[in-house]
This record gives structure tokens, C-alpha cells and sequence, in this order.
């Protein structure tokens, strides 16, 4: 083995699963009617979390070569974490998990995780040469749990050793998944057992760091007396020891260990209202690396350890609840927190925005989600309006003919007549939006005449939900409160069913307009609490409108994605020149624009003039137009600057 530079924090090693949770709270988990699937086990949470803060995290685990193993992937790729250690097993499956939120003490799981992919790792799954990229290895106790995987876990130990490299042991002791428990009783923490302690201790002489809660510490130690299993623990490793103590924060002994925990180093608490405990302690131990792999003082590790848990136990599900360097740096930056972080807005927006995935620094995107308009054109030159659902999938074609497949492309399509359109862009990589307002509605309308955020639940989560609101700064107070209302309503949807917003604004057809109008109507929505990721802007040829616009997002959302053009049916050379000034904003990402590239030709098309080819053919070029018009604007404007 060639010694080198590490270019990873952190490898951790283990489990790794689907979590089902239950998003019914306050009753059994035999009651519960839906569930929220996230990437879950303890070593991936963990190198999620540490990401998150800032870290280059990998994880050596193993998935089925199945639908959800491919989830586990792309997630942990969105996260940036490395899965270069990641096994693909084609004959087993990847491990599953149920869990439930039942009160703050309780929380049923059931760990479905018979010959499962994470637990066929091997010895020979260890490359010497991977675990040396990393300043440490992270392993856990379920996998000493057998033969297999804790040969895995010892060589990598014995690799990280061999390489000068860190060793931590998060203990993660679960019972059950050492054949302790009835299979049923997953949320058990702790069973007294002789054999466990044994195996669990044998590692102990390698360890730099070891954590683990006070009914872990009591499984290491092996005996039921928390300072006295840290004693036994310390016999055996000069490791720094690291107790979590739940509300009351933690203790570390980086020497000889006190007869008091007290005389510890300690790590107060924070004072919030526990959700949910399961992922806490994950996030304690990325907050907990975060600045010990930094070579921080052990006081600020616990520090940032017990704030990241205090986060997480406010929410739901625990990979997804991980936060970010921002926010912990909120957090911080906050003399007092309320008891209940949930209704921290800023906080809850700040994690929103800073976990979602991908980055967006162009966006083209050929909208073709109207219905009205097309229906009537349809219905005009004699055609079923069924016949529209061909024409969207032609538009998808188009768009593809000059995406070829590149992220920063996409399309704005409805669920009925582009339904089938939407279905074959689902194995794309495009940005899909949908539109949920009933055409023309002011005030405005959804669609659904049931609940908003039951018909976005049946929506695929990277389908961004988009709505078009025909608001003037200066509409009567009535109209402006009940366009309020519906917008509130939807937002809360959209964050509650995990989608992102795109809220389009049409002022120009109920009032004047001058330099500040669309930037007063923003104001106002970021007044009701309101962030959408995307705004859908009308063009303008007025700097000023622009600085206005980014002036109204900076102020408010700092992280919004930012601002596409709309079209507003603008003849094709009129929309172009408009988007010298727009690009000359960086808050303006792109354009969505729809009638400008379709209508002509499909007025023609649905005359029977002309062809689907040449209707794709005529949509091809007017997208390639409309692209080219705007990639020459951003040249132009970054040059400029």
C-alpha cells in the first residue's frame, strides 16, 4: 500500500437502508396509512450529515441492484457524498426500515433486513488504497454483528492504521439486529449481553474516538453503571471517549475518567421541544466531526455536536433532517431559539433552501402547459382536443432534439393533455414544472376541487409546482387577500409534500407598471412567509426593473434559485433583444417560454397543414432560436462585466 495525501475527511462503514416513516404522528404504527421514504442506517446518515457541514464524506456499504439501491445512490450523489465504496449486490436486496413517531418517548421501528445487500460485506469489499484517501474511517457496531461484516470492519481498521489515519467507533447498538429481540421490538436500546460486550471491546485498542449514548456506553463497558463502564472502557483505549446524554448534552474524557461525570468536559444542551429522536444521534456525530476532523477543541466539537442533534430532533425523518453549515451557523448566530425550532421560519427555509438538490446557473425551458388556449384552438379548426396530448409529446421531442440530455434544459407541461409527455420525460434529466392554477383564475383558483396539497402528494417530487397569479401591487384589498390566501396555502403544500415552488406573476394585464411593480408584488408574497425557489417574471428592457427584482430576492431569500422569463406571446425577435437586459442580471437564470415557439406552428398543425415532423421540426427551431437568443445575452453580459 503506497502512502498518500488524504483527499477525504471521512469514510464510514455499515448500514445502510430505505426508512419508511410513518407521516401520521401520535398513534400506532399499525394506524398509520403512508409513509415518507428517505436513505437511512447510521453510517450513511452519517456521512450525509458530515457532507452537510462541509466535509468530503464516502461510504463503504452494500445496496441491492433494485429500484431502492438506486435511490441510495443518486441521494447520497445529491449530497455530495462519495460512493465509490458503494457495492451493488444483484442477489440481495437492499435493507428497509419502518419506522413511526408515536410521542416524544416512543417510536416503533421495525428493521426489515434479512440477507440484506449492507450486511454481504466482505473483507474483500475493504480497498487498502480507498480507506488511506481519508483522514479516518468511521465504523459501527451492527456490523461486528457477524463474521462477515466484521472482518470488513477490521480491515479497514487495520488499513486506516497501517496509513496513520483516524479511527472512530460509533457503537450503535441495537439489539435486535444482534438476534436479542423479538424482530418486532427494533426500538429496544438496550439488553444486557456478555457476548455483544466481548466482540464490541475487541476494537477498542485501535479507536481515537468513541461515542455512543449512555446505554451504549453501558453495552461497551459492560456494566450498567454509566461511570463505570467508561472506566472499563478506558482499560482498554486511549481513544477520546464521547457520552450523549440526550436533552442534558454530552460529556467527553480525553484522560483519565472522573469519578463524576460532571468533571468531564462537558456539553450543555439546548432547550427544544423533541419530535423525534431517531437520526439525533447521527447528526451529533457529523456536528461532532465536523469540528473534531478540523482539529477543533474538544469543547467546541460538543458544541456543534448538540446543536446538530437539537435540530434534528425537531423534525421528520433522519438523513433528510440533517442540517447544513448555514444553518448551524444560524443557529448560532441566534441569542435565543424557540422551544419548538419548527416554527422557526427562517431556519425551516434555510434548510429547505440549502439541501435541495442540484444547482441551476442556466435554465431553458419550453413551456407547454397551456390547456385553455389550445383547447379552443382545437376545438376552432375542427380537432379533438385529445389530439393535443401528441402535440406535447412532439414539444418534449423538440426540446430533447436540442437538450441532448443536458441538465440546465427543460419543460413546463400539465398533467392532462401532457400526461403522456410527462411520463416519458420522467426518465429524463430535464427540470419538469406543472401548473396547478385553473387557466385565467383571478382570484386565483387550483385546478383540483379538493385539496391542494392532496393532488401535489400524487406528483412526482422533482415535479416542480408552478402557478401563475395575475396580481397588480394595486388590485382591491379583497382580490389581493384572497390571491394571499390561496399562495399561502399552496406554499405550505408544496414544503409539506417536499416539492419546490415556481410562482409566475402577470401584472401588466390589471394595472400600469413602472420600474417597481413585479418587485412590489414579490414583497408582498415574501411578506406572507412565503419562498418560492423560482419566480416566472415578465421581460423588461428597464435595468432598473431588474435591480429592483434582485434587490426584493436578495433582501428576502438569498438562496432562491431565481427568476426565468415568460413570453407573454412576444414575437420572437422582441423577446430576444429583451433578454440583453434580463441576462445582464444574475438573479435571471433562463426563460419558459411557450406560445412564442408553438403557437403559429401548431395553428397550422391542427389545420391539417402540415405534418408531426414538420411540426416537431418547426418547434426544434424555434426552441434552438429562443436558446441561442439567450446564451448570446449571458455572453454578451458576462463579457461586458
Amino acid at each position: 500500500m503506497t502512502k498518500r495525501n488524504p483527499d477525504l475527511d471521512l469514510i464510514t462503514i455499515g448500514r445502510s437502508s430505505i426508512d419508511l416513516y410513518g407521516e401520521q404522528t401520535g398513534g400506532r404504527l399499525e394506524d398509520m396509512g403512508s409513509f415518507a421514504k428517505y436513505v437511512g442506517g447510521c453510517p450513511t446518515n452519517i456521512a450525509i450529515g458530515a457532507s452537510r457541514l462541509g466535509l468530503k464524506s464516502a461510504l463503504i456499504t452494500g445496496v441491492g441492484d433494485d429500484h431502492m439501491g438506486r435511490f441510495i445512490l443518486e441521494q447520497l450523489g445529491r449530497e455530495g457524498v462519495n460512493v465509490n465504496g458503494v457495492k451493488k449486490d444483484e442477489t440481495r436486496l437492499t435493507a428497509l426500515v419502518i419506522l413511526g413517531i408515536r410521542d416524544s418517548d416512543s417510536f416503533p421501528l421495525i428493521f426489515y433486513r434479512e440477507n440484506c445487500a449492507d450486511m454481504a460485506l466482505s473483507a474483500e469489499d475493504i480497498d487498502p488504497d480507498f480507506i488511506q484517501s481519508a483522514k479516518a474511517v468511521l465504523v459501527t457496531g451492527t456490523h461486528l454483528s457477524r463474521e462477515n461484516v466484521r472482518a470488513a470492519s477490521r480491515k479497514a481498521i487495520a488499513c486506516a492504521k497501517e496509513a496513520g489515519r483516524k479511527v472512530i467507533f460509533d457503537i450503535d447498538y441495537r439489539p435486535v439486529l444482534w438476534g436479542l429481540t423479538n424482530p418486532d421490538r427494533g426500538e429496544d436500546r438496550f439488553v444486557s449481553n456478555n457476548e455483544v460486550t466481548r466482540e464490541l471491546q475487541q476494537i477498542l485498542p485501535d479507536c481515537d474516538l468513541i461515542v455512543g449514548t449512555e446505554e451504549e456506553i453501558h453495552i461497551l463497558g459492560g456494566v450498567s453503571d454509566t461511570t463505570e463502564a467508561l472506566k472499563n472502557i478506558r482499560e482498554r483505549t486511549q481513544a477520546l471517549l464521547v457520552c450523549k446524554r440526550g436533552p442534558l448534552g454530552c460529556v467527553a474524557f480525553d484522560g483519565p475518567v472522573p469519578d463524576s461525570l460532571e468533571d468531564g468536559i462537558s456539553g450543555e444542551g439546548f432547550e427544544v421541544e423533541v419530535f423525534n429522536v431517531l437520526g439525533a444521534g447521527d447528526a451529533f456525530m457529523g456536528g461532532f466531526l465536523s469540528g473534531w476532523l478540523r482539529e477543533e477543541p474538544v469543547d467546541e466539537c460538543c458544541r456543534r455536536a448538540n446543536a446538530a442533534g437539537a435540530i434534528v430532533v425537531s423534525r421528520h425523518g433522519c438523513a433528510p433532517a440533517m442540517p447544513t453549515k448555514r444553518e448551524l451557523d444560524y443557529f448560532f448566530e441566534q441569542e435565543s431559539h424557540p422551544r419548538k425550532l419548527s416554527e422557526d421560519q427562517v431556519l425551516e427555509n434555510l434548510h429547505w433552501s440549502t439541501t435541495r438538490a442540484g444547482d441551476y446557473d442556466c435554465l431553458k425551458v419550453m413551456a407547454i402547459d397551456h390547456r385553455v388556449q389550445l383547447e379552443d384552438m382545437a376545438r376552432e379548426l375542427g380537432r379533438d382536443p385529445e389530439c393535443l396530448q401528441q402535440l406535447k409529446v412532439l414539444a418534449l421531442e423538440a426540446a430533447d432534439d436540442i437538450a441532448q440530455g443536458d441538465p440546465s434544459f427543460g419543460v413546463l407541461l400539465d398533467g392532462g393533455y401532457g400526461k403522456r409527455a410527462l411520463e416519458i420525460a420522467a426518465d429524463r434529466p430535464y427540470w419538469i414544472g406543472r401548473p396547478v392554477e385553473r387557466p385565467g383564475s383571478r382570484p386565483l383558483e387550483f385546478e383540483t376541487d379538493g385539496d391542494i396539497g392532496a393532488e401535489i402528494n400524487t406528483w412526482p417530487l422533482n415535479h416542480v409546482v408552478k402557478c401563475l397569479v395575475f396580481y397588480h401591487p394595486n388590485d382591491p384589498a379583497a382580490l389581493e387577500k384572497a390571491q394571499q390566501r390561496q399562495l399561502v396555502r399552496l406554499f405550505d403544500a408544496c414544503r409539506r409534500t417536499r416539492h419546490e415552488l415556481l410562482v409566475e406573476i402577470i401584472a401588466s394585464k390589471h394595472g400600469e407598471c413602472d420600474k417597481k411593480t413585479t418587485a412590489r408584488v414579490m414583497e408582498r408574497i415574501y411578506d406572507l412567509g412565503v419562498y418560492p425557489d423560482w419566480w416566472k417574471l415578465e421581460p423588461s428592457h428597464d435595468d432598473a426593473a431588474w435591480d429592483a427584482i434582485a434587490s426584493v430576492i436578495n433582501e428576502n431569500d438569498r438562496y432562491c434559485r431565481g427568476v426565468v422569463l415568460l413570453g407573454l406571446s412576444a414575437r420572437e425577435e422582441e423577446l430576444i433583444k429583451s433578454f440583453a437586459a434580463a441576462a445582464r442580471s444574475p438573479i435571471v437564470k433562463g426563460f419558459a417560454v411557450g406560445r412564442t415557439i408553438f403557437h403559429d406552428a401548431t395553428r397550422r398543425w391542427l389545420g391539417g397543414d402540415i405534418t408531426d415532423a414538420e411540426l416537431k421540426s418547426e418547434l426544434t427551431q424555434n426552441f434552438k432560436r429562443l436558446v441561442k437568443g439567450w446564451d448570446a445575452a449571458r455572453q454578451a453580459a458576462t463579457s461586458r462585466s
